[in-house]
């Protein structure tokens, strides 16, 4: 199997089960003429957050970085009128980006954009006293995953769904050698989830025309 066949595969099932979207398109192309990353989930991706959010009828959402919004629009689009979504952003350009985005995609009161690095954001996000989150959506500097999946526990309720992308670094998550500390940050967090109780988790690997990589799905099932 090749990337172009992984390629033509996810084309196929978007034309089969995501329709054309101009809202989501304008969003990938406000985000590609402001600079920033062609680093998005895919379209199929993002359908499944969608609907991972609303099987188990989220009404809170924590997204852990927002690139343009392309992922936040697709949780939000899950979400019922009376719910929230906060999503943090550490780059003051992509997260104006991304407001644009939230508010021209009709979600500018239910999704807010918080700015600064997520790792000072959520210790102040639990001062808040706010309700526990029903899902957390993981996709930020793959470093720091073992501090967001600690906060995201935190931030928890028995029940609660925590999805991270890019856990399988193209295979090399299972090298125990590999230096690069984005596989070192993904390869700790799963040490933490494999050592906490109160988590049930596991993860696939994926192709498509992102390429080799994969998801961590988890649920709080005991108390944090």
């Amino acid at each position: 199997m090749t990337q172009k066949t992984w390629t033509a595969v996810d084309d196929y099932i978007e034309a089969k089960l995501v329709p054309a979207d101009s809202v989501l398109e304008g969003a990938l192309a406000a985000s590609e003429e402001a600079g920033l990353p062609s680093i998005a989930v895919s379209s199929t991706q993002g359908r499944l957050l969608m609907i991972l959010a609303q099987a188990t009828r989220a009404k809170r959402i924590l997204e852990i970085g927002t690139l343009g919004a392309y992922s936040t629009t697709w949780l939000a689009r899950a979400l019922p009128r009376d719910g929230k979504l906060i999503t943090l952003e550490a780059d003051p350009k992509h997260a104006e980006v991304a407001r644009k985005n939230l508010k021209h995609a009709g979600f500018g009161e239910l999704a807010e954009v918080r700015l600064g690095k997520a790792l000072e954001t959520l210790p102040k996000l639990a001062s808040e006293g706010h309700r526990p989150f029903d899902m957390i959506f993981i996709d930020a500097n793959k470093n720091d995953y073992p501090g967001y999946l600690e906060w995201a526990i935190k931030l928890s309720r028995p029940g609660t769904l925590i999805v991270a992308d890019n856990v399988i670094r193209d295979g090399r998550v299972a090298d125990a050698g590999d230096s690069d500390p984005n596989v070192q940050g993904v390869r700790r967090m799963y040490e933490i989830a494999a050592a906490e109780p109160g988590l049930k988790a596991t993860a696939i690997q994926t192709v498509g025309s992102r390429g080799y990589d994969g998801l961590f799905i988890a649920v709080v099932d005991g108390d944090n």
